[in-house]
């Protein structure tokens, strides 16, 4: 149990109606878990208003309340506390509740569009591999130490993460590596944790159906590196227009990584093949064993990152050298058949054209690139027709089939990205609205030494319809077919 004072440290407060000399058990922002000696922090979400739901959670044992707006009615023996922004205080309320778990872990924090996943994981493998413990906060999993649990969202909500990061200091975690969304940064989750280090991957189409305008989104990311501290550090890549920008106000000490400019950690690609690269990391030759421009800038990334983190530039190349590609991330399999499938997350434009060009420059064209792409539905819609136009370009065969479509009709979302489709691509695609039978077509028609690609949903096991997540895995369907 805490006490309410404790648990409000460092929050900024507007009004206090009531004691806080109480005793708290448990914080909740969704009043259906609130239970006797609860705190209740009524958040302003983009679809449920928590400040609808306070007289319920006093009605199921809320002693105090933390709200926006002071209800006009309020009961005598309960807490009132108002903030101008609930999602800020809760997130200083659970480090509190936490004692404060994330200054006594090296907690580092990636962010971008595209390699989030990649670098967060692939840095929690070579730690692990170097003996150290460590935590992994991602969109795939959270992993403490050797425990994995589900993971519902790209960066959890501010309680999740404090109480993982106090299970992971627990477990005597050195470490943390985490995803950092734009989401997550304007919900104020990650506010107040303490970062040791920060990396920023790239910025390209994505969210605008969240953030609105291109400007929007960019400082959401900008804004996590405003938040580092001085005794911080930001990698950020300096190849991408937005790199500079995002760490221009930032304390932390800098560094930069490329493949095409001047940088603290230096890349190029010497040569590359479907089972690895050589490339030359600030004049040294590593074999590694992901391919693609992309995972390029990935690896340096994670080298930067384990340098500035006191791994010996030797020991981390060594360590770098031995990475496997991450669940989803160009996971590739080849069949009795030599048919080569390649299963990737790529759902924005960028993404969905790296993989494709990584597959077009190893690749003899002797041979059919066969292209499975669909997008999310109640997501993006600008974004359609763009990868719909780089699939089809890019591609011998494009097969346009639904991703999860969510609450929208799936043709609805075909029709979207097929108006991307230029004349004289469109006798190269066709539509499979089922996801199963699009796959299984392009199967039947790869041929030998052809490549199929199927990209969008990459690690996710489950497809969503109208609500409802049934078990569906790219790599488990094609390698079925593929073997039949």
């Amino acid at each position: 149990m805490k006490n309410l004072k404790e648990l409000l440290y460092k929050a900024e407060l507007k009004l206090v109606s009531g004691s806080t000399d109480l005793g708290i058990e448990t914080v909740e922002f969704d009043s259906r878990k609130v239970k006797k000696n609860c705190l209740f922090v009524a958040v302003s979400g983009s679809v449920v208003d928590g400040h609808e739901f306070i007289e319920q959670a006093i009605s199921q044992g809320a002693k105090a309340i933390v709200c926006e707006i002071m209800p006009e009615v309020k009961q005598e023996d309960v807490t009132y506390i108002v903030v101008a922004d609930s999602n800020k205080a809760l997130a200083v309320i659970a480090s509190n509740l936490y004692d404060n778990p994330s200054a006594k872990i090296k907690l580092v924090g990636v962010t971008g569009t595209n390699g989030k996943t990649t670098i967060a994981t692939l840095l929690y493998n070579l730690f692990r591999n170097l003996g150290y413990e460590a935590g992994l906060l991602s969109t795939v999993v959270i992993k403490v130490g050797g425990v994995a649990y589900e993971a519902t969202h790209t960066t959890p909500d501010s309680l999740t993460i404090n109480k993982y990061l106090n299970e992971m200091v627990k477990a005597g975690c050195d470490y943390c590596f985490m995803e950092v969304s734009s989401h997550g940064i304007v919900q104020m989750r990650t506010f107040g944790l303490d970062f040791d280090g920060g990396i920023f991957t790239n910025l390209t189409h994505d969210h605008l159906d969240y953030h609105k305008t291109f400007a929007e989104y960019r400082n959401a990311k900008q804004a996590f590196f405003d938040q580092l501290s001085k005794k911080a550090f930001a990698i950020t890549n300096v190849d991408d227009k937005n790199g500079l920008v995002m760490t221009q106000n930032s304390k932390a000490k800098l560094k930069t990584y490329a493949l095409k400019t001047v940088a603290d950690y230096k890349g190029l690609i010497l040569e590359s093949q479907f089972s690895g690269m050589l490339m030359k990391v600030n004049q040294r030759e590593i074999w590694v064993q992901l391919i693609g421009a992309f995972n390029a800038y990935n690896l340096l990334a994670v080298y930067a990152a384990a340098v500035e983190l006191g791994i010996s530039e030797d020991d981390a190349l060594l360590e770098v050298s031995k990475l496997h590609s991450v669940a989803g991330r160009f996971q590739f399999i080849v069949s009795s058949k030599k048919v080569t499938a390649i299963v990737d997350y790529a759902h924005t434009p960028d993404a969905l054209k790296n993989v494709i060009e990584t597959i077009n420059s190893i690749r003899t064209f002797n041979e059919k690139l066969i292209t499975v792409v669909g997008c999310g539905g109640n997501r993006d819609k600008t974004k359609r027709p763009e990868m719909a136009q780089i699939a089809s370009e890019m591609s011998n065969k494009v097969i346009f089939t639904s991703d999860n479509p969510r609450f929208e009709d799936p043709y609805m979302i075909l029709e979207d990205m097929e108006k991307g489709v230029e004349p004289q691509n469109a006798m190269k695609t066709i539509v499979v609205e089922d996801r199963k039978q699009a796959i299984k077509l392009a199967c039947q028609q790869a041929e030998p030494g052809d490549i199929i690609l199927i990209a969008g949903k990459g690690h996710e096991s489950y497809q969503e319809i109208k609500g409802v997540r049934s078990h569906f895995d790219d790599l488990e369907t094609v390698t079925d077919f593929l073997e039949q």
